[in-house]
């Protein structure tokens, strides 16, 4: 058996983090080496990660001590958005591959970066050799990259099904695109929120960033005009539900043309992908159905008298929206089976 590749994740200790070493840590091909966290240096993995007791047996280290540490083959960066950039080009100067999930390299413009975050970019250049990490999509560009800038946990759940109208041209570009979108609470992150304390959220659903203020809209928009190869803004409402994870995410849009079987058109573009599904006519998403998983379930239906098409996914925003996305890339990045420690079905109930 050929040895195994060796990854290190940069802030292992968030929700992100912890996704990586539970899908990891079952994956045939990968030995987790190294793994940080400025706050719990010097503890074990599972003091954080209880349900990895018996199963990593890692010592969380200071990201200084990088240096000092044997080189893995790739890096899993999970930093929050300004800190990603401090570290990446140094670290591909030293030949490491590198996945970024945070935000630091997902838009291509340094300016509108800036608009968005509020940070000059400290590495311009790299923006534009970095790959976006959607694999369906940017599969080719994906097996040769050294950066690949992960994608948000919304943008997947938007622009998978969104891709085929977008690519071929059909959607009317008189009618508005419309996003609404429901995320659960893990999507905020490990650290303490008001919003997300248990008794803030539960049995409650609320809008949250409205009115253009959700960071993930110029991904979105970035990746749309790259799609269609004309610029669309779009409306779209982020709301967040009482579960601890999982994206629902319902577009509304018009096409240009009824001469249009949307079933035969999907197919066409995902019957051959590991970890889309098209739901059969009558069926609807449900992020209770991809819970823990890598799969996005994707349906549609056209309401006979607007003439407006909806369109449905659902994925696991840890998995297919965050780590496990990125595992799948990591797959393609050094030439092992796509699917590898990712063909686990959703857990139900």
């Amino acid at each position: 058996m050929a040895e195994k590749i060796e990854v290190g994740i940069i802030g292992a200790t968030g929700y992100t983090g912890g996704e990586l070493l539970r899908l990891l840590s079952r994956h045939p091909g990968v030995e987790v080496t190294f793994v940080t966290s400025e706050q719990s240096a010097g503890k074990k993995i599972d003091e954080l990660f209880p349900s990895l007791t018996g199963i990593i047996n890692l010592t969380l280290k200071k990201i200084a001590t990088i240096e000092k540490s044997s080189k893995p083959d790739l890096f899993f960066v999970a930093l929050p958005h300004g800190t990603a950039m401090t570290l990446v080009p140094s670290l591909l100067e030293k030949g490491v591959k590198i996945i970024d999930l945070g935000a630091d390299y997902r838009l291509n413009k340094p300016a509108l970066y800036q608009e968005w975050y509020h940070l000059d970019h400290l590495n311009p250049g790299l923006l534009t050799q970095a790959v976006y990490g959607l694999t369906e999509v940017y599969r080719k560009k994906i097996k040769s990259a050294s950066l690949v800038a992960n994608p948000g946990c919304y943008p997947t759940s938007i622009l998978l099904p969104l891709y085929p109208l977008l690519k071929e041209g059909l959607v009317d570009p008189d009618f508005p695109l419309i996003i609404d979108a429901k995320s659960g609470v893990s999507g905020a992150g490990r650290s303490p929120d008001i919003r997300t304390h248990f008794s803030e959220a539960d049995e409650g659903i609320e809008p949250y960033k409205t009115g253009r203020k959700h960071r993930h809209i110029p991904e979105i928009e970035q990746e749309i005009e790259h799609f269609s190869g004309q610029y669309r803004p779009i409306t779209f409402t982020p709301q967040l539900l009482p579960i601890s994870r999982g994206i629902l995410s319902v577009i509304y849009l018009k096409l240009k043309t009824k001469k249009i079987f949307l079933e035969d058109l999907y197919k066409k573009y995902y019957d051959q992908e590991p970890f889309v599904q098209i739901l059969k006519p009558g069926l609807s998403p449900n992020p209770k159905n991809v819970r823990g998983s890598n799969y996005c379930h994707i349906g549609f239906s056209k309401d006979p008298k607007t003439g407006v098409i909806s369109l449905y996914s659902a994925i696991d925003n840890l998995t297919k929206g965050a780590s496990g996305q990125a595992i799948q890339n990591m797959n393609l990045m050094f030439g092992l089976e796509e699917t590898s420690g990712l063909a686990s079905p959703g857990i139900f109930p």
